[in-house]
């Protein structure tokens, strides 16, 4: 067994950006790992580790080399090899010459392809000392940053300047420069309570060695989950639970080596404002943690986080209070002005708003939706009055001060606007939930009205935006098309919304008055909604056969289309569905290939397997019509089961293209009956492997 030690890494630098610090940690322990994978160098757990001022990796017990290989070079065909005299040919001797070797030393290879010559040279396996540094370099070199700096008369670029690199094999440090500096085994501990060097001896004392000298928690989970549970023991000391988010929380990770919670207290009249806007100020401005009670109401308590143990930490409670203090008040300005006009007022404004400069203003998009919303409320038996109004009022509260300052209530100041003007609580809730789903993974709306709005709102953004040729493309999608789209279908399948999207489709489509190509749109777009669908469904744990059976008879509703969904995938487990799924893309084979076309009926089958298949097809036929008039699709297929036997006893005994034409067109009639009860529910024959 190969000799093995741990290996350290650390890349110490000013503040790293927080937004990203994970991310880069992540992609430089990847790009360690696939180096030490790609080198052939064993090794064993992998530790990363990330402050605001260092990315670090510890490799468990790496292979000290290379194992060695023998490595085989392909040369010329053999008969090549010699020319008519018999003597090595001029491509023989070249190729040996390459290989450093004469033509004597090269041997030969036979496949069943062809003989070759070939030359095999043992190569001795590199240390891991040789191979780190370069494989640690060309990590760094593919790190995910936007924009690198220079600093001072240095060459190298990074996202922040560095200070020092560690680089530890063992108790040994691997000499070599690292973006200009050179290795060593120094690290540094936090910036004001340990800014001496403190010396690494062996890499698996580092976590420990910088919390004990260092002060510093090295380990981001670690101190992450530190932060979470100081932010509720501080809370709890004023009566209330931290509001934690996990985006803020990995944000205030990423900005302390060192946390220590401190309460902030503001003036109970803020209370009064809308909770989502304080919360909102707390979070994405100052970075704190809102405190609430068990109810989830707010209250005048936030909890921020110092990068130091501080001699007065009052200071710094004091400072913190009279940072919020103004932007609380500014709300409250808002809040004020906002509500001396009602929102049907402001609807007037959209007018002098462009939503897309072919698609008009936000008037118009209103307009479209208002419409669109109509016609969904008239399709679910819900009041098209209310959805009417609340399409009027959706984008209204974008012209208001508030949303204007605080982009991200949007929608949330119109429920409450609207609750303030006194407009129905249905339209008020609706307003918000038209932006729902928020992202991946949150709930869709729960309203009804909210989920009209939603959907429709949604729809008039994806045709549109397709309608004037600004598709999504690889990883760019400006207008979040891809997100909208698996909103409406989210909304639909989670609200169980039997809507034909198809044809909802074509309906917001019909409505755009500029310039375009209609029908070539609808493909496009109808083919963008059903690849979202594919991938809702592959993340829910369907497979790809299952996708594509149901896929095949094109389904128009994705209430219908999850339905049908289940009952493959159910059906799939049975012991039956191998065979029915090959006998069924047997059936469609022959069916495609036949030179003669089936009869309008079956008429002469004179075998015992055909006549008793047909018996059966025509009682499983009688037998699945209800379940499938009741949408019962896992019923009527475990039905359909039933016909395994038949259906293998007649592949074995009759053969279907027979010279008779009249007994063959039977035969295709008989197997075109049977495709077509699978196929009201889907192509079985997708399932087979």
């Amino acid at each position: 067994m190969t000799e093995q030690h741990d290996l350290l890494f650390e890349l110490g630098s000013e503040e790293l950006p927080p937004k990203t610090l994970l991310t880069l940690s992540r992609a430089l322990t990847d790009g360690i790992v696939n180096g030490l994978k790609e080198a052939d160098l064993s090794y064993g757990e992998v530790s990363a580790y990330a402050t605001p001022r260092r990315l670090a990796v510890l490799i468990h017990n790496l292979g000290a080399t290379q194992p060695d290989k023998v490595v085989e070079k392909r040369g010329p065909a053999l008969k090549a090899a010699y020319d008519h005299e018999g003597n090595p040919s001029k491509a023989a001797v070249g190729f040996a010459q390459s290989c450093g070797t004469t033509f004597d030393q090269l041997e030969q290879l036979k496949t069943d392809k062809g003989e070759w010559l070939i030359f095999k040279q043992a190569v001795k396996g590199q240390t891991a000392v040789e191979l780190i540094p370069e494989i640690i370099r060309k990590s760094i070199a593919a790190l995910p940053i936007a924009k690198r700096m220079r600093w001072g008369s240095n060459t190298a670029e990074f996202v922040r300047p560095v200070h020092w690199a560690v680089l530890l094999y063992g108790e040994n440090v691997i000499d070599t420069e690292i973006l200009g500096l050179k290795t060593g085994n120094q690290t540094r501990g936090h910036r004001f309570h340990a800014p001496e060097a403190i010396t690494i001896s062996k890499p698996q004392s580092y976590a420990q060695l910088l919390l004990e000298q260092g002060k510093v928690f090295a380990d981001f989970n670690q101190r992450r989950e530190i932060i979470r549970a100081r932010a509720n023991e501080a809370a709890a000391k004023v009566g209330g639970v931290a509001h934690i988010e996990n985006d803020l929380l990995d944000e205030i990770t990423a900005l302390n080596e060192a946390p220590v919670p401190v309460v902030g207290n503001f003036d109970t009249r803020f209370l009064a404002l809308p909770k989502e806007v304080l919360i909102t100020t707390m979070q994405s401005n100052q970075k704190y943690f809102p405190v609430v009670n068990t109810e989830g109401g707010l209250l005048a308590h936030f909890i921020t986080f110092s990068n130091l143990e501080s001699t007065n930490p009052a200071s710094i409670q004091r400072g913190n209070e009279r940072v919020i203090l103004p932007r609380f008040a500014d709300a409250e300005f808002f809040w004020n002005q906002d509500r001396k006009h009602p929102l049907a007022e402001r609807t007037l404004a959209l007018a002098d708003v462009v939503f897309q400069k072919e698609l008009g203003t936000l008037a118009d998009k209103t307009q479209r939706v208002i419409k669109l919303a109509e016609t969904i409320a008239v399709s679910l038996n819900a009041d098209p009055k209310l959805a009417e109004r609340a399409a009027l009022l959706a984008k209204a509260d974008l012209l208001t001060n508030m949303v204007s300052e605080f982009p991200n209530v949007q929608g949330t100041m119109g429920r409450y606007y609207a609750l303030a003007d006194g407009e129905n609580s249905e339209v008020a809730q609706a307003i918000e939930e038209q932006y729902f789903p928020k992202q991946s993974g949150s709930a869709t709306a729960s309203s009804t009205i909210g989920q009209i709005l939603s959907i429709a709102d949604k729809l008039d953004t994806l045709t549109g935006i397709f309608s004037v040729g600004l598709l999504p493309t690889g990883d760019k999608d400006p207008y979040a098309l891809r997100r909208a789209t698996l909103g409406i279908l989210r909304t639909l399948i989670e609200n169980k919304l039997n809507l034909n999207i198809v044809e909802l489709l074509s309906v917001a489509l019909h409505q755009f008055t500029h310039q375009f190509d209609k029908a070539a749109t609808e493909v496009l777009v109808t083919d963008f909604v059903f690849e979202r669908l594919r991938g809702y469904c592959l993340e829910q744990g369907f497979n790809h056969g299952e996708f594509e059976a149901v896929m095949a008879i094109k389904p128009v509703q994705p209430i219908d289309f999850i339905a049908r969904l289940q009952a493959v995938k159910a059906f799939s487990a049975l012991p039956e569905a191998e065979s029915l799924a090959a006998a069924n893309k047997r059936i469609s084979n022959i069916l495609k290939k036949s030179d003669t076309a089936p009869a309008a009926a079956v008429g002469k089958l004179i075998e015992a397997e055909e006549l008793h298949l047909l018996e059966v097809a025509n009682q499983s036929s009688a037998d699945i019509a209800p379940l499938l008039a009741n949408g019962d699709y896992q019923g009527a297929l475990y039905r359909l089961a039933h016909t395994k036997q038949p259906v293998d006893n007649f592949f074995d005994n009759v053969m279907v293209n027979c010279e008779d034409l009249v007994l063959r067109a039977s035969r295709l009639a008989l197997l075109d009956l049977l495709a077509q009860q699978f196929l009201q529910i889907a192509d079985i024959s997708k399932l087979q492997s």
